[in-house]
């Protein structure tokens, strides 16, 4: 099965003591690399958290936040900074004076300002709340999860065309094969022709064409090539597709259609490896969304 990189899940709980809200995004990254924003309350959770998510999400640039709306501020350890706050409020209505503004509902303005509300010790977390959050990241994380599982199914079924459509142009090339050789065996008789030898041995000509032909040879690459696509349908096939693993297959696939095409010698076959070749830069742009 093949996991997209690409994902979002949000999930958000409500209980008597909080609103509790997470959300994912994940893109492609050649190792995990998470970014997470907790409240401060949470913040000697951020071990735990982090290891949460790459239980679940093992590859890609993973941001998560979570925020949290509490409606029993006492029960998660949180007071309120008096002093902070009277300095918001004078502050405000200061600047409300001056202005010449109506001053409005500045004590909401002013309990509403940052660290006014303010934990007392992340210890004080209260159990409920904490397990309320645990459960609505699992939650976030699955539903990323879900989405990544969707994408990943729209990838493989890319993959499996382009990689048939590459095979496809591959018997093409075959084909072209003896008729290509033919033309070379041809070409060199008819320049050798304009030098006018005489008394020219056939048997070392047809030894030296042979040779020159040898040189030319694309038949191994043509069988590496098909065992090479063969073998990267199997690794779709496979329950875990490792995205590292298809890389370095399409880079043998590569290799491969690189080499056909200098020996090509074939304007025809040279044309047939450039769609080849573009086919497989788009392979290669896709696995690299693949965890």
């Amino acid at each position: 099965m093949v996991l997209s990189m690409t994902g979002y899940g949000k999930s958000k709980i409500s209980n008597e003591i909080a609103d509790v809200t997470a959300e994912v995004k994940t893109l492609n990254s050649k190792y995990l690399d998470a970014s997470i924003k907790l409240p401060r309350m949470l913040s000697s959770y951020e071990l735990e958290v982090r290891t949460m998510v790459s239980d679940k999400l093992k590859r890609g640039k993973v941001n998560l936040v979570v925020e949290i709306a509490e409606k029993k501020a006492a029960m998660s350890g949180n007071q309120i900074n008096e002093d902070l706050l009277k300095t918001y409020f004078r502050t405000y209505q200061k600047v409300a004076i001056e202005l010449g503004e109506a001053p409005g509902d500045l004590f909401r303005l002013a309990a509403q300002s940052p660290d006014v509300i303010q934990s007392v010790n992340a210890e004080q977390v209260d159990p409920q709340l904490w397990a309320s959050v645990q459960t609505c990241i699992n939650e976030a994380l699955d539903r990323c999860t879900s989405f990544r599982q969707q994408e990943g199914e729209a990838l493989e079924k890319d993959f499996k065309g382009r990689v048939q459509q590459i095979a496809t142009t591959l018997e093409v090339v075959k084909k072209e094969v003896p008729q290509r050789n033919t033309h070379l065996r041809e070409r060199i008789r008819s320049q050798l022709q304009e030098f006018s030898l005489e008394n020219v041995d056939e048997n070392r000509f047809e030894q030296e064409i042979i040779y020159y032909l040898e040189k030319l040879d694309i038949n191994e690459e043509l069988v590496r090539l098909a065992n090479h696509l063969s073998f990267f349908e199997k690794v779709l096939a496979e329950p875990q597709v490792s995205g590292k693993k298809l890389g370095f297959v399409s880079q043998e696939i590569g290799r491969e259609i690189n080499t056909i095409g200098a020996k090509a010698n074939n304007a025809t076959i040279q044309h047939l490896v450039v769609a080849m070749k573009e086919e497989l830069e788009k392979i290669k742009e896709q696995v690299l969304n693949v965890i």
